[in-house]
Order: C-alpha cells, then sequence, then structure tokens
C-alpha cells in the first residue's frame, strides 16, 4: 500500500519547556495559534476542533507530559502528534501529521485527493508552526 509520508514540522523555541507545553496542550493554548477548539488533557477524551469546513470530530490517544501528546483529527484516520524536547531555556517543538491514505484516494470531506489534501495542509502546517506558534511562544 503505497501510502503518503507523514507531515512533519520541527522549530526551536525561545522559551522553556513547561510554556511551550501549557500553549499547546491547553483548548485556551491551542486556540491562540491553530483553532478554536475544547480539548482537554484526558486519554480519550471526545473533542472537536473548529475548521474551516466545520467542527472536527478528534479524540486525545497519549499524553505524556510535558514531552507528547497526540490526538485522532476528523474521520480520514488523521492522527496529529505534538513533540516536545527540553533544550534548557528553549524547547524543540514537533508537529507530526499522520494516518494519510493512498494520494489519489479521495478524502470525502475536501472532496479531494489525499495527495492534494496533504500538500496544502503540509503548506498550512509550515506556517502555523514557524509563524503562528512561534509568535504566540515567544511574543
Amino acid at each position: 500500500m503505497n501510502t503518503l509520508q507523514d507531515i512533519k514540522q520541527t522549530i526551536v523555541l525561545e522559551a522553556p519547556i513547561q510554556k511551550v507545553w501549557e500553549t499547546v496542550s491547553t483548548a485556551e493554548g491551542i486556540a491562540l495559534w491553530f483553532m478554536p477548539n475544547d480539548f482537554q488533557p484526558e486519554v480519550g477524551y471526545e473533542f472537536h476542533i473548529q475548521s474551516p469546513f466545520g467542527p472536527s470530530p478528534c479524540k486525545v490517544l497519549e499524553i505524556d507530559a510535558p514531552h507528547h501528546l497526540s490526538f485522532a483529527w476528523d474521520t480520514d484516520g488523521w492522527i496529529v502528534s505534538f513533540i516536545l524536547k527540553d533544550l534548557g531555556d528553549k524547547t524543540e517543538f514537533t508537529l507530526i501529521h499522520g494516518g494519510w491514505k493512498e494520494p489519489d484516494f479521495i478524502l470525502p470531506k475536501a472532496n479531494e485527493k489525499s495527495a492534494i489534501v496533504r500538500d496544502k495542509m503540509a503548506y498550512g502546517w509550515m506556517a502555523i508552526v514557524n509563524e503562528k506558534l512561534k509568535k504566540v511562544i515567544e511574543g
């Protein structure tokens, strides 16, 4: 099966890990740089992200504070993970968006091929992580 590669974005943020963790693991924090949501840091918790396409159902899969968090996003098998690495007064933050299907698979919500949606999302995540998250964390 020829599934698409995970999207991966890594950035080093000028802030201690605890500050970054609070921004990526709370509903208020996530809303500042990503989208409005009713996230709770609790494994198995079901929540919604308010995307431009309407509310996306999500479910918390793993939490290991303050280093790792992953959740299922929407109904296409996507898994989003945040991985934090303590670098003293800095934090390495990695976002992984996995669970992609074959390139030609039509994703029902977007009504577009998986490969096209992945490219758009990869571009979107780049801006979200490198600009929005950075700005929220570093001011």
